[in-house]
């Protein structure tokens, strides 16, 4: 009975640091806020819309014991596309990194798969007209390296960051043309 009460009591507090340390992880920008409709130097260029396409700046403070890489991701999950939209993802990203300038200044060794668009990088918001959109800018704090590549789907590649994710902070910002 002692061994199961010592299990019990070591599996709730490792619960409660674990949210402790989720609590303390934190993502912050000057170019977009929570709930906040983003202007357009963070909207695509091209499929009608007219932005510049330019991924906002995020900060992260926080990070949990153990971390040993970032992903970053941006998703619209109000996309009429039956599975939403993925406009950035990038993995990789070097552990004493907490800051990407405006415009995604993606580090060495970082990886970037392809948006949604087609493209590698970050691809702008673009809702159909006279819809309002959500935009997830998430930052995963990971407990390894990933051992992907850039050739893998964000499906695939999402699965990898959850699996492998010790804390997130998002900020969810929204955009309507």
């Amino acid at each position: 009975m002692l061994l199961k009460t010592l299990f019990s009591s070591a599996v709730i507090l490792g619960a409660l640091a674990s949210t402790a340390a989720a609590e303390t992880f934190r993502l912050t920008s000057t170019s977009i806020a929570e709930g906040q409709h983003m202007d357009a130097a963070h909207v695509f260029q091209g499929f009608g819309c007219e932005g510049g396409n330019q991924a906002p700046d995020l900060a992260w403070s926080g990070a949990p014991e153990g971390t040993r890489s970032f992903a970053v991701t941006a998703y619209d999950p109000d996309a009429p596309t039956g599975s939403g939209w993925w406009h950035w993802f990038a993995f990789n990203i070097p552990a004493d990194i907490t800051e990407l300038p405006a415009g995604e200044a993606i580090p060495d060794g970082a990886i970037e798969l392809a948006n949604d668009y087609g493209s590698i990088g970050f691809g702008g918001a673009c809702p159909p007209p006279g819809e309002v959109h959500r935009y997830q800018f998430t930052v995963h704090a990971l407990g390894t390296v990933l051992e992907i590549d850039d050739g893998v789907s964000n499906a695939l590649a999402g699965y990898m960051v959850n699996a492998n994710s010790l804390a997130t902070a998002s900020i969810t910002a929204v955009y309507t043309r």
